[in-house]
């Protein structure tokens, strides 16, 4: 599905300060694979996402989607079928905007023309979509985001990149800012999405046990390059 090859990227080249961030990464992510990602700070694991998404350009290498080159496709050509959630909750809502204005965009996405329509079917939809978060926030269409809880918006900010259907869902480190219960809310409905839409996800985390216990599959990385790249069985006997 998602294939890079031979990927590196260089910062600084040619100066004192040269840090070769990522060393000939060869990646395949398959159609339904779940990844989690570990690794210490700077082991290049945010890199390796920004390559993904189009926010770096490698500096070799190639990167495919479904066969097509999208080596050089910027970054928000590339966010019609890669979605990314941050560590940060307040970066993937408009906090000033209504929750059903921000439904309505998400819905919309990849549309050149935005023609906001909201009616009566249209509120029933966002509320019963809405509903499956279990944090009552179906009962409030008409407040803006800012008002919400940072559990409440991480959460809603997943609901709305499955709405979007992207190809690749990147998570990064997506719940490290949120206290332990909704960390846990957060963590079961982005294993109930997985399953239900057959979700294509890598997750950046810090957490070993969501590392082991969430996805089919484990990568290491380590100054640079992946280490270790285990699934199935093999990941089921691994211990923290």
């Amino acid at each position: 599905m998602i294939e890079l090859k031979n990927i590196g990227i260089i910062f600084g080249e040619g100066t004192p300060d040269e840090n070769n961030a990522l060393k000939n990464i060869n990646l395949t992510i398959n159609k339904g694979d779940f990844i989690t990602v570990i690794g210490s700070n700077g082991a290049g694991k945010s890199t390796l996402y920004n390559i993904i998404a189009g926010t770096l350009q490698a500096t070799s290498g190639t990167i495919t989607l479904d066969g097509k080159d999208i080596t050089h496709v910027p970054e928000y050509q590339r966010a019609h079928y890669i979605g990314r959630i941050f560590q940060n909750p307040l970066l993937g809502t408009a906090g000033k905007m209504s929750l059903e204005d921000n439904m309505v965009i998400c819905e919309k996405k990849g549309y050149k023309a935005l023609k906001i329509s909201l009616n009566k079917k249209k509120r029933e939809q966002f509320k019963m979509q809405l509903s499956v978060l279990g944090m009552g926030l179906e009962n409030r269409l008409s407040d803006n985001v800012e008002q919400f809880s940072g559990g409440q918006r991480q959460a809603l900010t997943l609901l709305m990149a499955v709405m979007s259907k992207p190809s690749l869902l990147l998570l990064d480190e997506h719940t490290a800012a949120l206290d332990p219960a909704n960390a846990e809310c957060v963590m079961n409905l982005t294993q109930k999405f997985a399953t239900e839409y057959n979700l294509t996800v890598m997750m950046v985390t810090h957490n070993m046990s969501h590392a082991l216990s969430y996805g089919n599959r484990l990568l290491m990385m380590d100054a640079g390059e992946i280490i270790l790249d285990v699934s199935g069985k093999e990941k089921e006997s691994l211990t923290a």
